[in-house]
């Protein structure tokens, strides 16, 4: 199969890496729209317009099946990308609530799921788990740590007081949902500042275990071709996917 991959900017890059890690396609063609990111403090009419140019340029490539990295996209704009298709797309934030499900049994669990202001003012998340039969749930607006990802800060002193910032006031949770595609690469310092024992609901994996679900994958395939788009600097994503995604 050929998939698509369509992020707002760079954090889709984790989910390629699962999916590059599973091995499940044969061809994988990444799109980030990095001249107008972020999508996380725009409004829904604008982030549907976006998403449905990104169907547009998919159409070039014959493409088997279209990923939707990007939350906020996922909770916007995901019926608008499936009419103007030509094949199936899948978000990320109904592979989350459904990893998220198979995760915690216990329905009285508590989830705090991070995400852009657009992620969480949407309420896809907790829609999507309230109908499943979780209610306790809290969220949190995040936005900060998306420039620090893209500066390659991981650790240190200003991610523990970004986190600090944003969860002094925080029930613990039994799980958190990372619901942008940057924040996996914040797992470690969140795991230090919450606990080891914390569930990490990562987009990617979620994705991966989602069409493992919906799609019969009969083959691996070790050495996919690769391809990446940015609609602005595409020099510089291939510069960063390389080194996220140990590439040659």
């Amino acid at each position: 199969m050929k998939v698509g991959v369509f992020d707002s900017g760079i954090g889709g890059l984790t989910v390629v890496k699962s999916l590059l890690e599973h091995q499940l396609f044969e061809e994988i063609v990444y799109f980030g729209d990095t001249a107008r990111v972020p999508y996380g403090i725009k409004d829904k009419n604008t982030i549907i317009r976006y998403a449905i140019e990104a169907v547009e340029f998919f159409k070039n490539f014959e493409l088997d099946l279209i990923v939707v990295a990007c939350n906020t996209v996922s909770a916007y704009a995901l019926e608008e990308m499936r009419e103007n298709a030509t094949c199936p797309v899948i978000g990320v934030v109904e592979a989350g609530i459904l990893a998220t499900s198979n995760a915690l049994k216990d329905k009285n669990s508590n989830i705090l799921v991070l995400g852009t202001k657009a992620t969480i003012s949407s309420k896809a998340y907790e829609t999507g788990l309230n109908a499943l039969g979780f209610c306790n749930l809290q969220t949190k607006a995040t936005g900060l740590f998306v420039p620090l990802v893209e500066e390659e800060i991981y650790d240190g002193e200003i991610i523990e007081a970004t986190l600090r910032h944003y969860f002094s006031n925080i029930t613990l949770p039994h799980a958190i949902i990372l619901g942008c595609t940057h924040f996996p690469l914040l797992s470690k310092a969140l795991q230090n500042y919450f606990g080891k024992n914390i569930i990490l609901i990562h987009s990617g994996d979620a994705i991966v275990e989602h069409l493992g679900e919906k799609f019969d994958f009969h083959t691996k395939h070790q050495n996919p071709k690769v391809q990446f788009f940015a609609s602005e600097n595409p020099e510089a994503l291939r510069k960063i996917a390389k080194k996220w995604l140990h590439l040659a």
